[in-house]
C-alpha cells in the first residue's frame, strides 16, 4: 500500500468489474471511496470489503442510483459529500450492453433501443458528471489551484470498431459521445483546475463481456487483437491508469484519451482477417 491519493475524496459510479478494480486500487492507494451502483447489493458488498484496505482516517460509503436520472444522479454526489466531506475525483464507468435492448447495426436499430443505451451509456457519464463539476467548482482550490479530476470510461470500439463481433451501434455512439464530451469539459474546466480524461479500455472479462467470453470467435479475436494479454484484459489491467489520472501525477494532462487495449487499437486481427461468425 501507498499513499499518492492520501487525503483525496473519490465518487466510483459502478460496483463490479472494472468500477470495482478502480475502487479497490484507489483505496489502496489512500484515497477515501463511495461508491454508487444501480444494484444495492453489489455496491454494499463491494464497501464491506474496500473497509478492511482503507487507509488510517480514509471513509468508505455506498448509495444505489439510477444515475441515468438527474435528481438521483445529484443526490448521489451530494451523499458522497455528506459522507467523505469533499469530491476531488470522479472514475465513472456505470453501463452496460445495449444488446438486451436491441442494439445493433443502425438500420434494424429502433427509436427505443438507442434511447436506453445512449441513456445507460451516455446520460449516466453527464449527469454524473454535471453534478461533480458543479461541486469541484464550488469548492476552494488547493494551493496550486487544483480542483479535481474525472475521468469518463469509453470503450475502443468507438475509434476501432469490428462489424462482424460487435456491430452495436448505440453502444459506439454512446461511448463516442463520452470522447467528445470530456474533450469539451477539459477545455471549460481547465482554468478552474478541474482535470477531465478519458480510458478507453478493450475486450475486457467483466459481466458484460460475458457473451463474448462465450463466443469461440469473439475469444479467438481477443487473443490475437489483444495480444499483450492474451485474450480478453482483467478489470486490474485497467485500474494503474485510473489512478494515475486521478493523481497528481497527471497534474498536467487533460483531454486526453488513454487506450487501455491491451494492443487492439495497433494490432492486426490476423493473416485470416477479421474473425467472422
Amino acid at each position: 500500500m501507498t499513499d499518492r491519493l492520501g487525503g483525496r475524496a473519490c465518487l466510483v459510479t459502478g460496483s463490479t468489474g472494472i468500477g470495482e478494480a478502480v475502487a479497490i486500487a484507489l483505496v489502496e492507494e489512500g484515497a477515501s471511496v463511495f461508491v454508487a451502483s444501480r444494484t444495492a447489493d453489489h455496491a454494499r458488498s463491494l464497501a464491506s470489503r474496500l473497509a478492511p484496505r482503507a487507509h488510517a482516517g480514509a471513509r468508505i460509503g455506498w448509495a444505489a442510483a439510477d444515475l441515468t436520472d438527474d435528481v438521483a444522479a445529484d443526490e448521489a454526489v451530494n451523499a458522497t459529500i455528506a459522507e467523505l466531506g469533499r469530491i476531488d475525483g470522479l472514475f465513472s464507468v456505470a453501463g452496460g450492453s445495449g444488446r438486451p435492448f436491441g442494439d445493433g447495426p443502425v438500420d434494424v436499430l429502433t427509436a427505443d433501443a438507442f434511447d436506453r443505451t445512449i441513456a445507460l451509456n451516455l446520460r449516466s457519464h453527464v449527469l454524473v458528471a454535471s453534478a461533480v463539476a458543479r461541486r469541484m467548482l464550488a469548492q476552494p482550490p488547493a494551493a496550486d489551484g487544483r480542483r479535481g479530476s474525472i475521468v469518463l470510461v469509453s470503450s475502443v470500439l468507438a475509434t476501432h470498431p469490428v462489424a462482424d463481433l460487435f456491430a452495436t451501434h448505440a453502444y459506439a455512439a454512446a461511448k463516442g459521445g463520452i470522447l467528445a464530451l470530456a474533450t469539451a469539459m477539459a477545455a471549460q474546466y481547465a482554468r478552474a483546475g478541474i482535470r477531465v480524461n478519458v480510458l478507453a479500455p478493450g475486450l475486457t472479462g467483466t459481466a458484460m463481456a460475458a457473451r463474448a467470453a462465450a463466443d469461440p470467435a469473439s475469444a479467438a479475436f481477443a487473443a490475437r487483437k489483444q495480444p499483450l494479454v492474451g485474450g480478453l484484459l482483467d478489470p486490474a489491467d485497467v485500474a494503474p491508469a485510473a489512478v494515475f489520472l486521478l493523481s497528481d501525477e497527471a497534474r498536467a494532462i487533460t483531454g486526453q484519451v488513454i487506450a487501455v487495449d491491451g494492443g487492439w487499437s495497433v494490432t492486426a486481427a490476423g493473416a485470416e482477417g477479421e474473425a467472422r461468425r
